[in-house]
């Protein structure tokens, strides 16, 4: 009875100490983020302004000279094709480039693509073992460069979708009283991708970084550049005489890990490792860090739009389905039929017990993290269903930037089905959606399904490409897990999947970029649409957006899509596993 109380306890205390601090915390970074995206004077100003001048001179940029969205889509996208093209050389290079102490061979081609995409969408899906298949120089400019940037680039797009939705940059510094109609013919400006992406990078997610950093150094997580020592089995009967400890720079590449919401870990089995996540305090250290500047990015939108009543409505929304969510995956992984064999702990994070994984799993998923200190393929089916839910919604907390940007692709659809529903022009924010802007919801809409079904049913006929362990129910999970997690930009894995081939390298890589670039330009896109249209005063027979009604409404929505588009696969997969599993341990 203790024992189960003690389980009870911990199942309790430590998502509702977690969600506490994030509340706690993300608040004043969210103002403080605000201040930094609206580039207003800031006391920091004499601190970075030295640092980001220069940077500035270099990209031959004036930070105060805003661009239209065409021309800020263009940015961002000839960023990623520069850092693309290097990052893909370092990896096939990497055996003949200085700091590779441990001799690490070149990447093949297919593997250095898949890997070079993989970070570059912000996902760090990983077809690789790290310690072993990239040299120091690849882990720390190829890997954790993508890592820092890439958030920040998802944050920035972001931004500059929400100026395009209130009208623009100069709209949203006027009085909300004193804003007038926009002319179609003026261009609305967006803001200034350069300075967006070094204000953010240099103000935010660097300063955070160091804190946690030093923080998982002092837990014991390795900070070297030396090679690693060498040590002698403990069992004298091993096949091996002795073993090569990889060692590296491995704090700093965890710290933007979790902070950026990227995932990918220094070691191949990722936060399992002790190296990687050695106490319960650096567990839940790590847990935290996933989740702080997703949440905090959601407190940013009321400062940053002026529309407090917006923001409480987007982080109501948000944290309605994190904690639904979150408590069916710690009752599955707890209390479900398919718990009760001691030998379903196989996989599982045994030092901290099967709660914190639950935890961490949740976590991961509902943010485009995707890191891991359990096997996801080791948890209960009904977890991994949940895993994939939070993924296939992606806006519950989301990744940095990327979230809440798809939250707000939700949001005009059910702006639009509502007005619908009601009879009333579908308006937001005063500005009408009408057929070009829906079109191009559309096509963000049915691209999730025909991508990711269309690859699992591509990989499941074909049985010589597939590569998973198991041909039953669980085998549909696993090919279908890894799509969506390359789609979701998430990067966890069900790892009982063959997927270094040149099929799956390929074909997630294509995944990968389509789920990353169209989900950032096509909004932002609508939002200038939008922002060029005349606005209309709000009256009667105006939607509001900033109830608890429209909130259900909108939750509702989310379902309905996700439940219709994937409910087929989710029964033939999670749903048939769980039921064969809790059947045969009936036995």
């Amino acid at each position: 009875h203790a024992s189960l109380a003690s389980t009870e306890y911990q199942i309790m205390v430590e998502p509702l100490l977690l969600l506490s601090l994030l509340l706690v915390v993300g608040w004043p970074l969210g103002r403080y983020l605000a201040a930094v995206m609206r580039g207003a004077p800031m006391r920091s100003d004499a601190l970075f302004s030295w640092i980001e001048r220069p940077i500035y001179a270099a990209l031959g940029t004036r930070p105060h000279v805003g661009m239209s969205w065409r021309g800020y889509a263009g940015a961002f996208l000839l960023s990623n094709l520069l850092l693309a093209i290097v990052v893909w050389v370092i990896f096939m290079t990497q055996a003949w480039l200085p700091l590779n102490p441990d001799g690490v061979p070149n990447m093949s081609w297919d593997l250095a693509l898949h890997t070079m995409v993989s970070f570059l969408t912000n996902t760090n899906q990983q077809h690789y073992s790290g310690q072993a298949q990239l040299s120091y120089l690849s882990q720390m400019t190829g890997i954790v460069g993508l890592q820092v940037v890439t958030p920040v680039m998802g944050l920035a797009m972001v931004a500059a979708t929400l100026r395009g939705l209130f009208g623009g940059r100069q709209a949203m510094s006027q009085d909300s009283a004193q804003v007038k109609a926009t002319d179609a013919k003026v261009v609305v400006d967006v803001g200034n991708y350069w300075a967006d992406v070094t204000r953010a990078t240099l103000r935010f997610v660097l300063p955070l970084c160091l804190v946690l950093s030093a923080l998982l150094t002092w837990q014991g997580v390795p900070a070297t550049l030396a090679a690693g020592p060498v040590a002698s089995p403990v069992e004298a009967t091993a096949e091996f005489k002795e073993q090569k400890i990889p060692l590296g720079p491995v704090s700093p590449m965890v710290a933007i890990k979790q902070l950026g919401s990227n995932g990918g870990g220094w070691y191949g089995p990722n936060s399992t490792v002790p190296l990687e996540n050695p106490t319960p305090l650096s567990n839940f250290l790590e847990v935290f860090a996933i989740a702080l500047i997703p949440v905090s990015i959601i407190f940013m939108v009321a400062p940053f739009t002026g529309r407090r009543k917006f923001g409480a409505m987007v982080l109501g929304t948000m944290l309605t389905m994190s904690v639904l969510t979150a408590g069916i995956s710690l009752w599955s992984e707890n209390n479900s039929a398919t718990t009760l064999d001691v030998a379903l702990m196989e996989g599982k994070e045994v030092r901290l017990g099967a709660e914190a994984s639950a935890l961490w799993a949740s976590t991961t998923t509902q943010i485009n993290n995707g890191s891991v200190n359990l096997m996801l393929d080791s948890s209960a089916p009904l977890t991994g269903m949940m895993s994939m839910i939070n993924m296939l919604i992606n806006a519950i907390w989301g990744g940095v930037g990327c979230g809440l940007m798809q939250f707000l692709v939700y949001l005009m659809l059910a702006v639009f089905l509502a007005g619908l529903m009601t009879g009333r022009t579908p308006e937001l924010f005063g500005r009408k959606i009408e057929g070009p802007e829906v079109k191009l919801l559309a096509i963000l809409v049915l691209l999730q399904p025909l991508v990711i079904l269309g690859f699992t049913a591509i990989t499941l006929a074909i049985p010589s490409i597939t590569g998973n362990s198991n041909p039953g129910f669980h085998g549909i999970s696993q090919v279908f897990y890894e799509y969506v997690s390359a789609f979701a930009n998430n990067g966890s894995g069900f790892e009982g999947l063959g997927d270094a081939t040149v099929w799956w390298n390929v074909s997630c890589a294509i995944v990968l970029a389509l789920g990353r670039f169209p989900s950032l330009v096509i909004p932002l896109a609508i939002s200038a649409m939008l922002a060029s249209k005349r606005r209309a005063p709000e009256g009667s027979g105006t939607l509001h957006v900033e109830t608890p009604t429209f909130a259900l409404t909108l939750i509702g929505i989310v379902i309905i899509l996700t439940l219709l588009q994937f409910m087929p696969v989710l029964v033939l997969g999670p749903v048939a596993d769980h039921l064969l599993l809790t059947e045969l341990l009936a036995r």
